[in-house]
């Protein structure tokens, strides 16, 4: 018998070439409660960032084992498309009817966004402005936090549309068709009921942001890419992405000791940027000469921000990813890049039982996106 009622339970998926993780969660009075969840690491091998997309029916097939394992109660599941995939941007428009506003949002992103719109689909929400609505152009949300898109056998059941604030500006957001298919085609091969597709950004500022107001700095250090995101108000106002991640690190140990790959994993985090002077072989030095272009993305991102918004500065950065826990990693981004720099809490936002603190506290950077997930519809 299962502990919680899954009626109002959510799992959470988020994958990539590394590994698969699932968190499920109950909606309790609109607050978040941990039911279960549960991950499992792929072997490492080398390979670019769409080898997690390679087989549908190997993905589906990891996503259900962990499901099993993890013995979650319901099948309804959310996950991301990833920040490096998905397009977006903040475009200005004038106040308009929904029906004139639907042709004028088509008509910019045709501007900005890099692939014909035929191929793409977009989405767009209000962040400004008197009436503050947010209304769908393709039917398929991929960004929304409060409206709500069922998807069955691949179709789309229902579309609840909810108002907001006031507006002119309007965050657009564009996926390509092929990779929101080629999901659809990883959770039908995983059993489970893809009830909506959000975007990483979005998942992130759920559970590490919350109604954090302040001007801060996300940096997800992922297997294979690090995602930089600026957030204001609790929106992504920048969002940029650098082929560098937790994997590069590895084979860049394995690489100069010579060594396998799973021993590479276990030296980084065993001695990551230690400043004990008896660690041999040279680790930190080679972690740091890697994290090197992530610190200038930082960097660049930070004054990008800053040249536009001349009288707002990013307050702090909070890290997330599996290689945010490297040992001293910072305290040492915090002395290169004279921020305030900490490791995220997703779990900050969920109910859970105490006696799961010391673990949880161990594995939640690696969970925050997943965690972000299954909040989405509570």
């Amino acid at each position: 018998m299962p502990l919680f009622d899954s009626s109002q339970s959510y799992l959470g998926v988020d994958f990539d070439p590394k590994s698969v993780k699932v968190v499920e969660l109950q909606n309790v009075s609109g607050r978040p409660k941990l039911v279960t969840y549960g991950y499992i690491d792929r072997e490492l091998k080398t390979g670019d960032k769409d080898e997690s997309f390679s087989e549908a029916q190997e993905i589906g097939a990891l996503i259900k084992a962990v499901c099993k394992k993890a013995k979650t109660t319901t099948s309804k599941a959310i996950s991301a498309l990833p920040a490096f995939s998905v397009f977006s941007s903040i475009i200005t428009l004038p106040q308009m009817s929904k029906k004139d506003l639907y042709s004028a949002v088509r008509w910019e992103a045709k501007k900005v966004v890099p692939i014909p719109i035929d191929e793409m689909i977009l989405d767009w929400r209000i962040i400004e402005g008197e009436k503050d609505q947010q209304y769908q152009s393709q039917g398929l949300r991929l960004t929304g936090q409060r409206q709500k898109v069922n998807i069955q056998n691949g179709k789309i059941l229902k579309i609840t549309k909810t108002q907001e604030g006031q507006n002119q500006k309007i965050l657009l957001t564009a996926a390509s068709r092929n990779l929101v298919n080629k999901y659809m085609n990883i959770f039908r091969a995983s059993g489970l009921n893809l009830l909506s597709l959000d975007t990483e950004p979005f998942a992130l500022i759920r559970s590490l942001v919350g109604r954090d107001k302040q001007t801060l700095m996300v940096v997800d250090i992922s297997a294979t890419v690090t995602n930089v995101m600026i957030v204001a108000n609790g929106f992504p106002v920048l969002n940029r992405s650098i082929d560098i991640g937790g994997l590069t690190i590895t084979k860049a140990i394995a690489n100069s000791l010579n060594i396998s790959l799973n021993r590479s994993e276990q030296f980084k985090y065993d001695i990551g940027l230690s400043t004990d002077q008896k660690v041999e072989n040279n680790i930190p030095s080679i972690i740091a000469d890697t994290l090197k272009p992530i610190i200038d993305e930082i960097n660049y991102s930070i004054n990008l921000f800053s040249n536009r918004a001349k009288a707002t500065e990013v307050e702090k950065i909070t890290l997330t990813g599996g290689s945010s826990l490297l040992i001293n990693l910072p305290r040492y981004l915090a002395q290169n890049l004279n921020k305030k720099v900490f490791i995220g809490d997703p779990w900050a936002r969920v109910v859970y039982a105490e006696e799961l603190r010391p673990v949880l506290d161990e594995i939640g950077p690696r969970f925050a996106t997943a965690i972000g997930l299954a909040m989405r519809n509570i």
